[in-house]
């Protein structure tokens, strides 16, 4: 069962199923004024997300449907919750105004990401790695949003509109054609 490639509940697919759950609590405990469990819940998304392509590869578990519910996945855990994460900690003491424009802005962003993921798939084929990703992956534009969450929770740039620039130029780097090695 585990390793039966048709099996919706494969091995591969499990693993994906466990990053789903990761980003999903994450954005509970970001709602919840915990960004540090919400952190590290995100990791251990990155490291399922990492784990599950590496065993549809040893077991010939890769389908169609896994491909799709890893980007299902990826939006959840490297699009909608770092958005969240870094939306909440930005408006916390914003006014209404900024929770409305930099909330457009990570609607945007997410707009981007799910177009970035969607882009993917359609240019993937079953079991395939390509050498380069044109433009920037949803893990790394999750990375990279954590990293500015960082930087406005310790105060090195604490002014929400300098971030909010900086998460602008991601959400275009998502749907650009950089090219990105794949590891």
């Amino acid at each position: 069962m585990l390793f039966d490639k048709n099996n919706r509940f494969n091995l591969a697919n499990l693993i994906t199923f466990g990053n789903i759950a990761a980003g999903l609590i994450a954005i509970h405990f970001i709602v919840h004024g915990d960004y540090f469990t919400a952190i590290v819940l995100a990791w251990i998304g990155g490291a399922l997300d990492i784990a599950d392509g590496k065993v549809a590869r040893k077991y010939n578990l890769s389908t169609e449907f896994g491909i799709q519910v890893d980007s299902y996945a990826d939006f959840i855990s490297f699009v909608v919750m770092p958005s969240f994460l870094l939306y909440y900690a930005m408006t916390e003491k914003g006014t209404g105004f900024e929770q409305i424009v930099i909330g457009l802005l990570f609607i945007v962003y997410i707009v981007s990401g799910l177009r970035r993921l969607i882009e993917f798939n359609m240019k993937s084929e079953e079991g395939e790695v390509a050498k380069f990703f044109e433009g920037v992956p949803t893990p790394l534009g999750a990375i990279l949003l954590w990293v500015l969450y960082l930087i406005f929770s310790y105060d090195i740039i604490s002014n929400p509109w300098i971030i909010s620039v900086f998460v602008a130029v991601i959400a275009w780097s998502l749907n650009s054609k950089l090219k990105i090695p794949h590891p």
